[in-house]
């Protein structure tokens, strides 16, 4: 696995026979306790179809069988897969979608607070349906640079600017494997220039901001960032799982457009 490998699967999938079953028995017991503490079906569904995918996702990189995987956790909550074999992953899921980003072993800057061997990458989704939402949300968690360049936009645009600056924090605070630890407001991305995207952060955010790509997609009316370091940065192959644990259907593969714009 040389290449970048963005895998996506369906929750509503786990609503035919059989599905949810077979995706629980991809689960270690901690999974499968906190699977069943979801109060609703919904969030089961989609906290099942993220897990089982990410073990699936693993194990088209590595020969390990997806049940026998298991988690390194940081104080922060980010996973890393057990036995360390220099993969790097992350997962997110929403509604409609989960996806999961997977980076091959070798040379890159692992997160700060993870254990992961491999370079370090962050994935987010949410689905367009969020994006009034979000606008709403502007003032507390976006910078005051986001916040003018998302003012000076016509009105009916601000929602897909939201959606898109939310997806691209939550993706760069994932890879950085520290979470909400981070100030929102003083991380910044800003649009225009010969860049395309760049990020800006404040003091004491990010000792190497310049080492991070990203990159924007859309699928089934979600938008999905991704944040890698510039040692993973290269061709993304895209796959689907339907259901989650089924064999792979290559999506696309090939030159993506990272920014900031080099």
């Amino acid at each position: 696995m040389r290449s970048l490998q963005l895998w996506y699967a369906y929750p509503g999938d786990l609503a035919g026979p059989g599905v949810e079953a077979a995706c629980v028995t991809l689960l270690n017991d901690e999974e499968k306790a906190r699977a069943d503490r979801f109060r609703f079906e919904r969030h089961r569904r989609e906290y099942l179809a993220s897990h089982a995918l990410s073990r699936t996702a693993l194990s088209h990189a590595h020969p390990l069988p997806p049940q026998e995987w298991s988690w390194s956790v940081n104080e922060y909550g980010k996973p890393a897969p057990i036995p360390e074999c220099g993969l790097c992953f992350n997962q997110s899921n929403s509604a409609g979608l989960a996806v999961c980003l997977v980076a091959p072993a070798g040379a890159g800057i692992a997160a700060e607070a993870g254990r992961e061997a491999g370079p370090a990458v962050g994935v987010d989704v949410e689905g367009y349906s969020r994006a009034a939402e979000i606008v709403e949300l502007a003032p507390r968690v976006f910078s005051l640079a986001e916040q003018a360049q998302l003012n000076a936009l016509p009105v009916a645009e601000r929602p897909q600017r939201a959606l898109t600056l939310w997806t691209l924090k939550e993706a760069y605070l994932k890879a950085r494997g520290m979470g909400l630890s981070l100030p929102l407001r003083g991380i910044s991305f800003l649009f225009g220039g010969k860049e395309g995207i760049r990020l800006e952060v404040g003091a004491g955010v990010d000792n190497d901001p310049a080492r991070w790509r990203f990159c924007l997609l859309d699928h089934v009316e979600h938008r999905i960032a991704l944040a890698v370091d510039v040692a993973a940065r290269g061709n993304l192959e895209i796959f689907e799982a339907s259901p989650p644990f089924a064999p792979r259907a290559l999506l696309s593969s090939g030159p993506t457009t990272w920014f900031p714009l080099i």
